[in-house]
């Protein structure tokens, strides 16, 4: 009983985990999200950590093709000896939710195997 009950806890804070970090909206959007292109224009440090490693904020502008510029907020889980790819000015490729595009993902995480991320960048 009390290995359900670890096992339990363990699943819960790996899910809060990915919300937290924008984990779980990048994998949602990475398998119905439409392709886009962005523009850092703001990051900031959100606070949290997961192991070690910032989840970061960013304000973006994303541009779809066919449809004018716009910002959207977002955060996600960086590798520590990522951040420096992710500067103001810098551009990153997006998934956008195209029923919300207000949510919207950086598009740096491989989640193929749904086991690992490995960086695209």
């Amino acid at each position: 009983m009390a290995l359900l009950l670890a096992a339990a806890a363990l699943g819960a804070g790996c899910a809060m985990a990915d919300r937290v970090s924008g984990i779980s909206q990048a994998k949602e959007l990475q398998e119905k999200g439409e392709s886009a292109e962005a523009t850092i224009l703001e990051i900031w440090d959100t606070g949290w950590t997961v192991n070690e490693d910032p989840v970061v904020g960013f304000t973006l502008e994303v541009r779809r093709t066919g449809r004018p510029a716009y910002q959207a907020k977002t955060k996600l889980l960086v590798s520590r000896v990522q951040v420096a790819a992710f500067r103001p000015g810098a551009v990153v490729p997006v998934l956008v939710d195209p029923k919300d595009p207000s949510k919207v993902s950086l598009d740096v995480y491989d989640f193929g195997d749904k086991k690992t991320k490995k960086y695209k960048v």
